[in-house]
């Protein structure tokens, strides 16, 4: 395991400085700003369940679109664990789930799509094939004149199934020129290029966050929470938000990145 990983650390330094996808020759039509974050349950690394110190973090993201892991507890009726009216009331956030569902979950198998200056125009519950429960959010959106697909995926924790998981990803993303998409969330993979699970995806998809540490967020290590789009988009910005507020409030280190669609 530890060979692994700093076999792993080696390939990043030997990676290129600028990972993000140039398109050269274009005029922008709009930007959008995503972040993905998985938010442990509430369960900060002091241990202590917090939602309201989960709520800072996402408010202070600033993003138009946030994708959240774990945003449900975990047993029983998996209940919703976030304070929506806040997120409301404070950053004008609403949810994919609610009130169009008669449940008490926020989320998908802990999968959560808050999101605010766009439309919604269909949104899609995928199972993904595991001996663990998981699943994916697929939302159509619409945001200024244009559209895109995004996926809201958190992926399993054994190989095997991660790569099952990846064609069923591709399969509901339906990837052509004329379709914009956006695949982010915890992938937990951490391995790159060719012994990636995520290997199938980059075959259709950019990938610009192998090099982002977002994993342990007291002292981050490991690329788990990644973002693929389609090679129509512009990834103008991406970063991990590492504050003594993130590296405390759960396990993993939020992603934030803009993206541009382009004429």
């Amino acid at each position: 395991m530890i060979s692994a990983i700093l076999s792993f650390l080696a390939q990043l330094k030997r990676r290129s400085a600028n990972v993000l996808p140039q398109v050269v020759g274009r005029s922008v039509e709009c930007q959008l700003k995503i972040a993905s974050y998985n938010i442990h349950k509430c369960v900060g690394n002091d241990g202590i369940f917090d939602p309201l110190r989960i709520n800072n973090v996402i408010l202070s993201l600033d993003a138009d679109v946030v994708v959240l892991q774990e945003a449900d507890a975990r047993f029983g009726q998996r209940e919703g664990l976030l304070d929506l009216n806040h997120l409301n009331l404070n950053g004008g956030y609403r949810s994919i789930f609610s009130p169009q569902r008669n449940s008490r979950s926020h989320g998908w198998h802990g999968n959560m799509v808050l999101y605010r200056n766009s439309i919604v125009h269909n949104v899609e519950q995928l199972n993904l094939p595991s001996l663990e429960p998981r699943g994916a959010i697929v939302v159509d959106f619409g945001i200024g004149k244009t559209s895109f697909r995004l996926l809201a995926v958190h992926l399993g924790l054994f190989r095997r199934s991660r790569k099952k998981q990846v064609a069923a990803i591709i399969a509901a993303a339906d990837p052509h020129p004329l379709r914009h998409v956006i695949i982010i969330g915890d992938m937990n993979e951490w391995r790159l290029e060719r012994r990636s699970a995520l290997k199938l995806l980059m075959s259709e998809f950019v990938e610009v966050s192998a090099k982002l540490r977002s994993y342990p967020s007291r002292y981050p290590v490991l690329a788990l929470d990644r973002l693929f789009v389609s090679h129509s988009l512009r990834v103008e910005s991406l970063n991990i938000v590492d504050t003594p507020l993130t590296r405390i409030a759960s396990d993993h280190l939020p992603v934030n990145a803009t993206i541009s669609f382009e004429n």
